[in-house]
């Protein structure tokens, strides 16, 4: 999903993804039967071969998803959390350039995360695993590298969605003849679920993380730029409370550093704290 968000920007709770789709089991006719003692061809059921249908398996054995947990991304998830963004944001891109624009994505996460004093960054990530794993963990909650959190976990699982936000206010409109920078409102960027896990609700989880980490931080609105083009992204926002604000005509607000030919749609939700 793309925003440059889902978001943008390039721009939550254990929960289960989406049952596992039925499925049909086609049984190949054979040119000759086969000896069938005193029950005719016709009369031979698969219950009586053995056999079972896909819809009896499934009556059987009920579906088992794997569990999706949103939290604050650590250290040890840099890697993928460089490999959802890069393969959600850049899907066109192969070998050897996909492998050369990660390693730029993670080496500029775990460098370029500089901050303005008092502004706060964070990375979520959605992981599928065993919610024992948050049992284990070792490091300081007090170290922070860059927007990761510094603790390690025995089992960390696998990331399937990310996003970060931030009170940095880049792409916030300014205030002021100073045009000086808002306080108090959050921003949601870089919104990347990996293709196999989309429409299963991710990054709507995401996005209540990050209005819960917002409020946290005593944040009055959340606010996020959402690609003209992406209208799935559109309608997961407005679903979660968000509002489109109209640009004042001739007003240059500050937006996303992207393609010249992107457009968007500023999006911003009010917070009851």
């Amino acid at each position: 999903m793309r925003s440059f968000p889902l978001g943008t920007s390039l721009s939550a709770t254990p929960i289960n993804i989406s049952k596992i789709s039925p499925f049909n089991i086609h049984f190949k006719k054979p040119t000759t039967f086969p000896s069938w003692g005193s029950t005719p061809p016709h009369e031979f059921s698969l219950s009586q071969s053995g056999l079972c249908r896909a819809s009896q398996v499934a009556d059987l054995f009920p579906t088992v998803s794997p569990e999706i947990i949103v939290r604050e991304a650590r250290l040890e998830d840099c890697w993928e959390v460089a490999e959802t963004h890069c393969s959600s944001f850049f899907p066109e891109y192969s070998f050897p350039l996909d492998f050369v624009l990660r390693m730029d994505r993670l080496v500029a996460m775990l460098a370029g995360f500089t901050l303005p004093n008092g502004c706060k960054r964070t990375c979520l990530v959605a992981v599928i695993g065993n919610s024992l794993g948050e049992t284990f963990l070792f490091g300081s909650e007090d170290f922070k590298f860059g927007g990761f959190d510094g603790k390690f976990g025995l089992n960390k699982g696998y990331v399937a969605g990310i996003l970060t936000i931030d009170t940095v206010a880049d792409f916030l409109p300014r205030k002021g003849p100073l045009r000086q920078k808002r306080t108090g409102i959050a921003y949601i960027s870089n919104v990347a679920v990996r293709e196999k896990f989309r429409r299963k609700g991710i990054a709507k989880h995401l996005v209540a993380k990050a209005e819960s980490q917002a409020r946290s931080w005593g944040c009055r609105a959340i606010a996020l730029h959402c690609d003209l083009k992406n209208p799935a992204a559109t309608k997961l926002y407005q679903g979660q409370g968000f509002r489109s604000i109209k640009v004042p005509e001739g007003a240059n607000w500050p937006q996303p550093k992207t393609s010249p030919d992107m457009k968007f749609n500023f999006m911003m939700k009010l917070l009851n704290n």
